[in-house]
């Protein structure tokens, strides 16, 4: 690895640490930063392309055998805490971020060919919050999901905000970028018999507990605010809904997919328990 002992930010090698505030930039680039100890971690740890770190002194102890796995493309700044503090964030990043490339694109066909049955998939429409994004993530990967598919309305898990809120568990979710996500769900039922299910509180959505979640399905959450739109809701071949009391008619995308996937796994526990 190339190391570099960084005494200012003005270095142009560090202009993606010095322009946080600017996630939309980095995707542009095609790389995202990892900010915080178990991120960055968990980053190091993964397989994904490491363009660089910036870290000081104590963490670059820390992790010197673990960065020097990483190969000698890997270039890495040390710089004195005081610097690393004028970056925006330190009580997030905590004096330890890397930059790493987004992973290139993986066809729908190849991850539901590669995947086993039966299939479990998330899709997201309009969702454009980017720590509601990243707690989605993490809930996929604790329960079980084989694959995230973002629809064009919706922001990108690579997001720097939305990498801190999954705590690195995106590095480890297959995810697909999708244009025109009522046409890849259709796809998706007529050619690979899955099922979609739209996560949407109505009056003719079923009750959570009365939906079958153990064929292959993919649970489609939406935006914040309008939920999932036309289109796609047309493309679902069922509604759930979450029962709730004390005139509550809707949760947070975090908790919401948190209930419904686990209900998921659950249904499918109890299925292959013998």
């Amino acid at each position: 690895m190339d190391i570099t002992d960084v005494v200012s930010l003005d270095d142009s090698r560090l202009q993606a640490y010095r322009t946080l505030r600017r996630p939309l930039e980095h995707q542009l680039q095609g790389i995202f930063v990892a900010e915080g100890e178990k991120v960055v971690r968990r980053l190091f740890e993964s397989n994904l392309t490491i363009v660089s770190a910036l870290l000081t002194p104590e963490w670059f102890e820390a992790y010197r055998k673990l960065l020097e796995s990483k190969g000698d493309a890997l270039h890495v700044y040390i710089a004195a805490k005081q610097l690393v503090e004028s970056i925006v964030g330190f009580h997030l990043h905590q004096g330890i971020m890397a930059v790493a490339q987004i992973p290139e694109p993986t066809p729908i066909e190849t991850i539901i060919t590669q995947s086993p049955r039966p299939h479990l998939f998330v899709s997201i429409d309009g969702l454009t919050n980017a720590e509601n994004v990243g707690v989605l993530v993490r809930n996929c990967a604790a329960f079980g999901v084989q694959a995230l598919f973002v629809g064009d309305t919706a922001s990108s898990p690579y997001l720097r905000r939305a990498v801190r809120s999954s705590m690195g568990t995106v590095f480890r979710m297959p995810v697909v970028h999708v244009v025109g996500l009522a046409d890849a769900l259709n796809t998706m039922r007529s050619e690979y018999t899955i099922r979609n299910i739209a996560a949407h509180p109505h009056a003719t959505a079923t009750a959570l507990n009365r939906v079958k979640l153990t064929e292959n399905c993919c649970i489609v959450f939406g935006s914040e605010g309008g939920g999932i739109s036309n289109a796609v809701l047309a493309a679902c071949d069922e509604s759930v809904a979450i029962p709730m009391k004390n005139a509550v008619d809707s949760l947070n995308v975090g908790s919401a997919s948190a209930a419904i996937l686990y209900e998921a796994m659950r249904q499918r526990s109890v299925e292959s328990d013998p």
